[in-house]
């Protein structure tokens, strides 16, 4: 007789699973989800089958379910941290069900994490793969739950960190009366290589791969990688800028960086720097708006011993720490205007005069100059000098704000999440779909410099093993009214919904209290299909509490 293991209770995922009426989106644990016709699955199904064949079909399905069996093991440990292995196991066939895919009932269930051994044992009923297959091409001959079975092995791989590979043993369009599988490790089965094959990218995706690297290749021989910092991004502005910065390198022009607040200034100056035969030299930063208006001057251009009291010894400026190399002037715009008499001479002649010196000096240096305020308007106010705008904008370079590259996002958040991770000792997995979203909707004021925050926060929040969530990035961020799964099937409201709002509807509909704690109890009763004990339990009473509110309303009115 077929033994059965009981699966935990599926309430802690239930509650993952969110409705977002308000735009329409469906989320599991931060991912984004679909519910999708299973016919419509079906028509793609029988198209693959037309059009490259039942063997790329099957092998194009199960790598597909590997990939969502993966995400979902993600998720197990997290979500039952405290549980025994199998229960915390369980998530993955809980999951599979709740997701419309098959029931599954397990059969047997054995692992030895000191030798490696694992031993999973399913009945399949209901599949929608059957249904499919069967519904298009007629009883088979061979197993066709094909995406099922990739989520199994995926599931269970990234669970236990083995490649663990299962076999459909027994299919009910092959006329048995259930779906049976057996996962083991590779090595356990004797054909335990054609089934990892199977997961393999064909011959199609390795020419795909294979131009994929040609592409970069050509990419890298017409943008060399930079030798110091890293700008990433991919966008048309962003790919724009950095193509300016690319034909600057090589020349000694003076370059005026312009954008918002945040965007990376300093970070293009390096890498111009870097790019520039320059690059064995310094490169010297001086912040124009953080230096006291006195002390500006003898900074960039040095002081003579005795030149004003206490001036005990003389002391190179900036322009003398950076020669042979480059010196960024950010915030520029900032600049006193005697400075700016000063540096527009040093840019024109080549030359700086110390504080209290008679002997101007050479200076061999690249000035690359940076700003966020509107240097004209700045001339039209009288607070910049108009033949220095004009010494320093030869070559303009305009880094856009991050709200006009959001296709940057994502590649530059995996980018930092990569370095925090590692600053902070944590195995961050990535971002979740829902923090992807609130990520894209966000206006980004402080730009990169904003961005960066987050991620080192959402990093140092979140769990190791487990990805970065909306409430990590944007604490404050409300979200419209959402509805999970109950224990019943039916969607409830969340447990986390917005108290405000609530208290603000009760007063506009004029519910009392007593009448509130009544509706409350007689719905909790109603979804629990009248059995009392699950009402309590629900409420957080004991059942006689439950029966003794229930039984005497009206003391609640006293």
């Amino acid at each position: 007789m077929t033994r059965v293991l009981p699966l935990p209770g599926d309430d802690d995922l239930r509650r993952l699973i969110h409705f977002s009426a308000h735009d329409g989106r469906i989320w599991l644990a931060g991912q984004r989800m679909l519910l999708v016709h299973a016919g419509s699955l079906g028509a793609l199904r029988r198209e693959l089958m037309q059009t490259i064949g039942r063997d790329a079909t099957r092998r194009l399905l199960m790598r597909a379910g590997f990939a969502a069996g993966q995400a979902d093991a993600q998720l197990a440990r997290q979500v039952r941290a405290h549980a025994s292995l199998y229960e915390a196991f369980s998530v993955g066939p809980q999951l599979h069900m709740l997701e419309g895919a098959v029931q599954v009932t397990p059969e047997r269930f054995e692992h030895d994490p000191q030798s490696g051994h694992y031993l999973g044992i399913y009945r399949w009923d209901h599949s929608w793969e059957v249904d499919a297959h069967v519904r298009d091409f007629g009883p088979q001959q061979d197993p066709v739950c094909w995406t099922l079975l990739g989520y199994a092995s995926g599931y269970t791989t990234g669970f236990f960190g083995q490649l663990i590979l299962y076999k459909e043993v027994a299919c009910v369009a092959c006329g048995a009366p259930h779906c049976r599988i057996e996962g083991r490790p590779q090595a356990a089965w004797p054909d335990g290589a054609a089934l990892a094959a199977d997961y393999e990218a064909d011959s199609m995706m390795l020419r795909l791969e294979d131009l994929q690297q040609q592409v970069e290749t050509l990419r890298t021989t017409l943008h060399p990688p930079l030798r110091g910092a890293t700008l990433v991004g991919e966008s048309a502005a962003f790919q724009a800028a950095l193509d300016l910065l690319h034909k600057a390198a090589a020349t000694q022009v003076t370059v005026l960086l312009t954008g918002e607040t945040g965007v990376g200034k300093e970070r293009f100056a390096r890498t111009l720097h870097e790019l520039s035969p320059r690059a064995k030299g310094p490169f010297v930063a001086v912040n124009c708006a953080a230096l006291p208006a006195d002390l500006i001057e003898s900074e960039l251009f040095g002081v003579e011993r005795g030149a004003f009291t206490g001036a005990h010894a003389s002391r190179p400026g900036r322009f003398e720490r950076a020669s042979g190399g480059t010196l960024f002037l950010d915030e520029i715009g900032d600049m006193p205007l005697p400075a700016q008499a000063k540096l527009l001479r040093v840019l024109q002649e080549g030359e700086v005069e110390r504080l209290g010196a008679s002997n101007p000096l050479r200076v061999d240096v690249r000035v690359v100059a940076a700003t966020n305020v509107d240097l004209d308007e700045a001339v039209a106010q009288g607070r910049f000098r108009r033949d220095l705008l004009y010494r320093l904008n030869v070559y303009p370079v305009r880094i856009p704000p991050l709200r006009e590259r959001p296709e940057d996002l994502e590649p530059l958040a995996r980018h930092l999440i990569r370095r925090f991770a590692a600053q902070h000792g944590k195995h961050t997995i990535g971002l979740t779909d829902r923090a992807l979203d609130a990520m894209r909707r966000h206006r980004w004021p402080g730009n990169v410099r904003e961005l960066e925050n987050l991620i080192e926060r959402g990093v140092i929040l979140v769990p190791s093993g487990t990805r970065i969530d909306v409430e990590h990035l944007f604490p404050t961020l409300l979200n419209g009214p959402e509805a999970v799964v109950g224990a019943n099937g039916r969607l409830a409201p969340p447990p986390c919904a917005d108290v405000g709002s609530i208290f603000d509807e009760l007063q506009r509909r004029g519910v009392a209290l007593p009448r509130l704690e009544q509706a409350l109890l007689e719905e909790a009763v109603r979804r629990s299909a009248g059995n009392l004990t699950a009402a309590a339990r629900s409420l957080g009473l004991t059942r006689a509490q439950l029966r003794y509110r229930l039984a005497h309303p009206e003391e609640r009115r006293t």
